[in-house]
C-alpha cells in the first residue's frame, strides 16, 4: 500500500515523464530496452535501464511471426502485466498494436485498458500527420504518449519492407513537420527508427520532449534496442543497428549493463550502426 511514497525514498527514485524530460534538458542519454516478461524486466531493471518497452516486437521475437501486425491489444495486456510485476525503477511504455487506434474512442478505450489492466504508464503509436488527433484525444485525457515516426513496422506492408526512411529531402522535412505537430498535439515523447543521423539530429533539435532513437544515429536523446537483439537470442539477419552485447560477458546482467554502459558514455551507436 502507497507504493509511490514509500519509493520516493529510494536511492534512485522511480522515472517518470519529468525525469526524461530533465534527462534531456541536462544532456544525459536515456537509455531503453524492450521487455516481455517479469524475469527479464527484473534484470533490465536491476542494470539501470530507464525506460522499458513492451514492443509489439513481441509479434516477432516471442510469437515467431514475420511482422508485428498480428499482436493484439491482449497480447500487449499480458505482457505489460508481467514485465510490471519486474520493475521499480525504469518507466514502462506499451505499444498499441496495429489497428487498435483507428478513431480517438477506440484509441481511448484501448490505452486506458493497457494502464488498468495491464499497468503501462505510457502508450506508444506508430504515426505521423494522420495520428494528431488521435494523440490530441489521449492527451486531452491525461494519457501520457509516444509518438513513433520513420521506419513504421505495421506499416511494412505499405512500404514493402524494412527500409530507411526520410533520405530524400523532400520527405525529411515532412517528417520534421509531423514531429512539431504531435509535440503540439501533446505528445511526450518521440521515437525514431530507421533515419539518418542528421535527419535524428534535426529533429532533437527541434522538439522540446525527449527523442528516442533506434536506429536514428548518436545525436538524439536516448537509444533503444530490443533486448533479445543485445542478447543475440535473435536467430537470422539482424538490423544493421544491432550490437551483440555478449561478448566478452558473464551473464546476461551483465550484457544489460555493458549496453547502459555504452550508452550513457555514447560509444553505442558507433559509425557502423548509424544510416547516412
Amino acid at each position: 500500500m502507497y507504493t509511490q511514497l514509500e519509493q520516493r525514498g529510494m536511492a534512485e527514485p522511480p522515472v517518470n515523464v519529468a525525469t526524461l524530460a530533465k534527462m534531456k534538458s541536462d544532456g544525459q542519454p536515456i537509455v531503453c530496452l524492450t521487455a516481455y516478461d517479469a524475469s527479464y524486466a527484473v534484470l533490465v531493471d536491476k542494470a539501470g535501464v530507464d525506460l522499458v518497452l513492451v514492443g509489439d516486437s513481441l509479434g516477432m521475437v516471442i510469437q515467431g511471426h514475420d511482422t508485428t501486425v498480428p499482436v493484439t491489444v491482449s497480447d500487449i495486456i499480458y505482457h505489460t502485466r508481467n514485465v510490471a510485476r519486474g520493475l521499480r525503477r525504469a518507466f514502462l511504455v506499451s505499444d498499441m498494436p496495429f489497428m487498435s487506434y483507428v478513431e480517438p474512442a477506440q484509441a481511448l478505450d484501448n490505452a486506458v485498458h493497457m494502464m488498468q489492466d495491464g499497468g503501462a504508464m505510457m502508450i506508444k503509436l506508430e504515426g505521423g500527420d494522420g495520428q494528431v488527433e488521435i494523440v490530441e484525444h489521449l492527451a486531452k485525457h491525461d494519457i501520457p504518449v509516444c509518438a513513433h515516426l520513420g521506419l513504421k513496422p505495421q506499416s511494412v506492408h505499405k512500404i514493402g519492407g524494412f527500409k530507411v526512411q526520410g533520405r530524400e529531402p523532400d520527405k525529411a522535412k515532412q517528417m520534421i513537420k509531423s514531429a512539431r505537430k504531435l509535440e503540439g498535439a501533446g505528445a511526450d515523447l518521440l521515437l525514431l527508427e530507421c533515419v539518418p543521423n542528421e535527419l535524428g539530429k534535426a529533429i532533437t533539435e527541434t522538439v522540446q520532449v525527449p527523442v528516442i532513437g533506434i536506429g536514428a544515429g548518436p545525436s538524439v536523446d536516448g537509444q533503444i534496442l530490443v533486448l533479445y537483439d543485445i542478447l543475440d537470442i535473435t536467430q537470422g539477419r539482424t538490423p544493421r543497428f544491432v550490437q551483440n552485447f555478449t561478448v566478452g560477458q558473464q551473464s546476461p546482467l551483465d550484457a544489460i549493463k555493458a549496453y547502459v554502459q555504452a550508452v550513457k558514455d555514447r560509444k553505442y551507436p558507433a559509425p557502423e550502426h548509424c544510416f547516412s
